[in-house]
């Protein structure tokens, strides 16, 4: 799996480039919407959340008590945002899965392309996105708490094996979309269940039910969302031992979805 990928790297961020950019093509501002989208977004969370909802979580650990903008961006927007940007990774590249062999359909044809990296594209397209977001959000948690904390660095570590079940279940949905076309309707009423079921709008801390408090664990979006958090937002180290065992089981299911898209591409040709 890993040297397929390295493999055709260039052919991999060539279309990924590729997608980005021409998501923009012909707009006014072109690329620099992928900037501004967060940034608006942020402003409307803080004004939502913060001035209408007046919702209240804990603060951001760094930030001076006295700061006039902490108990209104830090408390809900930074939080809200923070999850949105993993929620929106996993939701782009997930919500795509099942219709990139069907909207690729030319490239099955061809023996010599490598069909297996098309779900990875579009990881690397919603990472670049991602990758943008995170840079607003660190901005922002810089102008509230006039720091950062010196955890944000280990921030990919929490980052990639989200990376890893994407990229498992984006390889699994890819197959699946070829075969019974109701994946793709499917899938996008399960990522919306997913969200309100993760720890994107509130914490699993503020859940009085230590029984529903453990199921929400099992979305696979919970435990890299938490430990991100704490990284960032709080300068606190995640549970990494839950991490860990987290990280081998989104390898296990890379690797399975890696194996079931190899054995089921072979009538891909038939169908499509």
């Amino acid at each position: 799996m890993v040297r397929t990928l390295f493999a055709h790297r260039y052919l991999i961020w060539q279309m990924a480039r590729r997608e980005v950019v021409g998501r923009y093509r012909g707009s006014l501002l072109g690329l620099l919407w992928s900037f501004f989208h967060p940034l608006l977004m942020l402003a409307v969370y803080t004004f939502a959340f913060a001035y209408v909802l007046h919702a209240s979580p804990r603060p951001v650990a760094t930030a001076p008590a006295n700061a006039a903008l902490a108990p209104a961006m830090s408390s809900f927007a930074l939080y809200a945002f923070s999850g949105l940007i993993l929620f929106n990774l996993f939701a782009e590249a997930v919500t795509r899965a099942p219709v990139c062999i069907l909207q690729n359909a030319t490239y099955v044809k061809k023996v010599v392309f490598p069909l297996e990296i098309l779900p990875f594209v579009y990881l690397v397209a919603g990472l670049i996105h991602a990758a943008i977001s995170t840079f607003v959000l660190l901005l922002a948690t810089l102008i509230v708490a006039h720091s950062l904390p010196i955890t944000a660095l280990l921030a990919p570590l929490a980052v990639f094996p989200l990376l890893l079940v994407i990229l498992g279940a984006g390889w699994f949905l890819a197959s699946l979309g070829v075969y019974l076309r109701d994946v793709g309707h499917i899938i996008g009423i399960v990522t919306m269940v997913m969200m309100w079921l993760a720890p994107v709008f509130y914490s699993t801390d503020q859940l009085s039910n230590p029984l529903i408090r453990e199921l929400l664990r099992l979305n696979p979006l919970t435990i890299p969302m938490e430990a991100f958090r704490d990284l960032i937002l709080y300068g606190q180290s995640p549970n990494w031992w839950l991490l860990g065992i987290y990280t081998l089981l989104a390898t296990l299911l890379a690797w399975l979805g890696f194996v079931f898209f190899q054995r089921t591409k072979r009538g891909f040709a038939d169908v499509v």
